[in-house]
């Protein structure tokens, strides 16, 4: 295709050579190209759109293209007038060919970015911003990739601000400044940013795309971007969030969510069952996602029908039959709904949907969980109670809604200690009665750890990680449809609560995230300071 889009742009140049009554010649019949640096330097080159093509004793060749002004062709042949000066007209493309020879562009070193050096070095954000001024437009976007993976980054926050857009990474949890662009060149990666994904970078409103390609770099490597795009207009442009996805199918799996043995013993119990319906809950980046698709992959298998209704599609996986599904399009506020309602007739024996959002979704999930499929779905809440108390709201009182649902997974992540960086401590009073309050909280059927003697660790510090911590662990509730709690929803008082349906799943076992959270503060996993900062 570039082939025939360089002969056409030569065939327009050569008819108009003919319309000119000028010489034309075709660059890429001249192989062997010499470079005449006597005539003319680099930046007159650049200015003039002229190069010095062939020179024969007096006799000196220029080749000129559309954008090359009379004027300074008269002012090249009174400049050189002991030379016999002749004038051919070339193509852009030939023009520019040249210049790379005259001109060569800079290598650029794509300078890796240190975990340590976005705490303790000041000029980091320096030398990244000039780096991004200097490389290719289209490399911006696979550089800022390539780093967030290298350093385990869940995000990239793109903000607009007054003077500068700020460049970020989500790390652990935690947002990091990495660069800055100017607003000129912020709209060179947003135009690539949205043509690759799709969306327009002039849209009056917010708006969600999907970039899934290979994009090869300058130096060669090839970058493989699979993110997720958020898009919102601020009073000093367009923010832009891209959530990364791993595209590594056997990552998820059950084996890998750091699941407890009690926790996993209720999901193997639950999805070995051929019916009801999953609900996973949290807030936006708390890991629902690959919660689901570790369900999903682990369920993976010849004997069973996997089909997934999912706005958009993610992560692509073998053996399963993914619809994506754009709920912003106009018209399609029940677009999850109808495209349930039409895999149902496909006869699936397990059913993903995306996000339940609305009365209508909501109910054929249900319907569908009750006629011999297991529907697994994500739902924003604060915790697995409260998600019910929602979902009850959305759906009104329906006597399917108790039979229906088997599971609900409430889900947190908080930051890990380094394990060869804490620091161990005493507790403080007011520390030790927190941890006392929580744990007497404890169910009675849970055995309650043992605080005497306990010890509290803090993040340490090292040159090679300065923030003390590494990697991330969940913090799950998992509320089952026990006796206790089937009573409640069966029989509920005038107003439910969230408290109330809590306190009747804690009588049958379940520990909260914050119950979870303190059993990870006593086991040095992590600090109180984190469990309450993400847990509130």
């Amino acid at each position: 295709m570039a082939q025939d889009g360089r002969l056409i742009e030569e065939q327009n140049t050569a008819r108009r050579a003919h319309i000119l009554n000028m010489q034309y010649i075709d660059t890429t019949k001249m192989p062997n190209r010499q470079l005449y640096l006597q005539f003319l330097s680099v930046t007159e080159l650049h200015q003039s759109r002229m190069i010095p093509l062939t020179v024969e004793q007096k006799k000196v060749v220029f080749g000129v293209t559309n954008t090359t002004s009379q004027a300074t062709m008269k002012q090249i042949a009174q400049r050189f007038s002991d030379y016999q000066i002749e004038f051919a007209l070339i193509s852009d493309a030939g023009y520019r060919d040249y210049m790379l020879l005259y001109d060569p562009p800079k290598k650029v070193v794509y300078e890796d970015i240190n975990i340590k050096d976005t705490a303790t070095d000041e000029g980091l954000v320096q030398r990244v911003s000039r780096m991004l001024l200097e490389i290719r437009p289209d490399d911006m976007l696979a550089y800022l990739v390539e780093q967030a993976h290298n350093l385990n980054a869940s995000d990239i926050h793109i903000e607009a601000q007054r003077n500068e857009v700020r460049l970020r990474f989500r790390i652990d949890g935690v947002l990091h400044p990495i660069g800055t662009l100017n607003h000129d060149r912020y709209r060179t990666l947003l135009g690539v940013i949205a043509s690759a994904g799709n969306i327009s970078s002039a849209d009056p409103d917010a708006q969600q795309g999907h970039i899934s390609q290979d994009l090869k770099m300058a130096d060669g490597r090839v970058v493989k971007v699979n993110v997720r795009l958020e898009t919102v207009p601020t009073v000093n442009g367009v923010d832009v969030v891209m959530r990364l996805f791993n595209m590594d199918q056997d990552s998820y799996s059950l084996d890998r969510l750091g699941l407890t043995p009690e926790e996993r013993a209720d999901v193997d119990a639950v999805i070995e069952k051929p019916s009801g319906l999953v609900l996973v809950v949290g807030p936006t980046g708390s890991g629902k996602t690959t919660t689901m698709y570790s369900i999903l992959n682990t369920l993976n298998s010849e004997e069973r029908k996997i089909i997934t209704i999912e706005d958009p599609v993610e992560y692509q996986f073998a053996g399963i039959s993914q619809i994506p599904v754009d709920t912003n399009a106009a018209g399609n506020d029940g677009s999850f709904a109808s495209k349930l309602r039409a895999v149902l007739r496909l006869d699936p024996d397990i059913v993903m949907v995306g996000e339940i959002r609305d009365n209508e979704t909501a109910k054929t999930a249900l319907q569908a969980s009750m006629t011999g499929h297991l529907v697994l779905s994500t739902f924003h809440a604060s915790s697995a109670a409260a998600a019910l108390v929602r979902m009850e709201e959305i759906i009104g009182k329906n006597p399917l809604f108790v039979s229906a649902i088997r599971l609900v997974m409430g889900q947190r992540l908080v930051r890990k200690l380094d394990d060869a960086l804490k620091i161990q401590r005493d507790p403080t009073e007011v520390e030790l009665r927190k941890i006392y309050e929580v744990v007497s909280g404890f169910p009675e059927s849970v055995a309650k750890p043992n605080l005497e003697g306990l010890k509290l660790y803090d993040a340490g510090t090292s040159p090679e990680n300065p923030y003390g911590y590494s990697g991330r662990i969940v913090l799950r509730e998992q509320f089952r449809m026990t006796n206790t709690v089937r009573n409640l929803l069966e029989n509920p008082p005038e107003t439910l609560t969230a408290q109330q349906l809590e306190a009747a799943a804690s009588k049958d076992g379940m520990l909260t995230m914050e119950q979870k959270g303190i059993l990870k503060v006593i086991a040095g996993e992590t600090t109180l300071e984190e469990v309450y900062r993400v847990v509130g």
